[in-house]
């Protein structure tokens, strides 16, 4: 066994035996997301690489502390990339951080969310256990998928030595265009795109303004730039707005005001509640600044047939997710139970008292 993952195991068995809860923590790039983990911190950081990559094969294997930048420049360096488009939010995000978090960037609504392209994965459990689940290609599951179960389980359920995750080939071309228009406008032009052929991989609407980056071969963006008009973005200009979108630092991202992410059907109407906004996903994606009440914001995202979470805010008090109901609760103590027996990953780290 290597020797950064057999340190890993010893403390996981220790930590067991003498029922001391652990708090997993790669780069803390993270930190802000879901509520507070308690414990003692372990790093899985030494347990690094790069364990399998076969462009040809469109999948890598990769062990959780490797840099999530390393990554991706060994894909780019074979014209390959995470179509999920992950962010960062620090030098220091690791693959493991990457997975464990389940977030997707701008490109999520046309490709897929991270949770998506995840084929495989290596879970040390709550027992000191290495299991592994799924495996390199689409087609390699039968009942529970528990790769893909991981995948934004906050290292609730043990923490992801390793995961092997799908690739995509970079597009040929890209283009991004701008129109203004104010938000119902915006909505209902996102929606109807989504009806049309058209190469469209983001959006971004905010301060009355929609950006639509188009991605795919050369012949397809051109009909589609000449379809959809509006003003092209110089490429160096255009690389900067959809990194800022996906590292949130853009100027709608800054600010003391508490950030919410709401999950909404993309058609829905506007959200009408006070604060800036940006919308991504086709209208899916809506984040707010808002100081409103968190049961007006989750009653409001109810109503559209969604869900809010506080993504970013220093009031710990409220819960960063919406409190699930009781069956699925139930659902997610059993899988706790079976993974992490005596409570030591993350407590508290997704639900209070969980």
């Amino acid at each position: 066994m290597d020797e950064a993952l057999a340190d890993l195991v010893e403390r996981v068995r220790a930590a067991r035996a003498h029922r001391t809860p652990l708090c997993v923590r790669a780069g803390g790039t993270k930190d802000f997301y879901g509520m507070p983990a308690s414990g003692t911190l372990i790093d899985p950081r030494a347990y690094s690489g790069i364990a399998g990559y076969e462009p040809s094969e469109l999948v890598v294997t990769v062990r959780c502390g490797t840099p999530l930048a390393l990554l991706e420049a060994e894909l780019a360096a074979n014209g390959q990339m995470l179509a999920f488009e992950p962010p960062h939010f620090g030098q220091a995000a690791t693959a493991g951080g990457c997975v464990a978090s389940g977030l997707s960037g701008p490109r999520r609504a046309s490709s897929g969310a991270l949770r998506d392209f995840v084929l495989g994965a290596l879970l040390l459990d709550g027992r000191g256990e290495v299991l592994r689940f799924g495996g390199t290609v689409m087609k390699n599951v039968a009942g529970y998928d528990v790769a893909r179960l991981v995948a934004g389980s906050l290292g609730t359920l043990g923490i992801v030595l390793e995961a092997s995750i799908k690739v995509l080939p970079i597009p040929a071309e890209e283009a991004t265009l701008q129109l203004e228009m104010d938000e119902p406008k915006a909505l209902e032009t996102m929606n109807r795109w989504a009806g049309q052929p058209l190469p469209v991989s983001a959006t971004c609407w905010s301060a009355e303004r929609l950006s639509v980056r188009l991605s795919g071969s050369g012949a397809a963006v051109r009909a589609a730039r000449e379809r959809i008009g509006g003003q092209t973005v110089a490429a160096p200009a255009a690389q900067q707005l959809w990194r800022e979108v996906r590292e949130q630092t853009s100027p709608f991202f800054e600010g003391t005001e508490p950030l919410w992410r709401f999950s909404v059907p993309p058609a829905s109407a506007p959200l009408a509640l006070a604060g800036g906004q940006l919308i991504e996903w086709g209208g899916a994606l809506r984040w707010l600044r808002t100081r409103e009440p968190a049961v007006a914001l989750r009653g409001r995202a109810s109503a559209l047939g969604g869900h809010a979470t506080r993504f970013r805010a220093s009031d710990a008090d409220v819960d960063a997710f919406t409190a699930l109901a009781p069956a699925l609760l139930d659902i997610h103590r059993r899988l706790k139970a079976q993974f992490d027996p005596d409570a030591i990953f993350n407590r508290g780290r997704m639900f209070r008292g969980m």
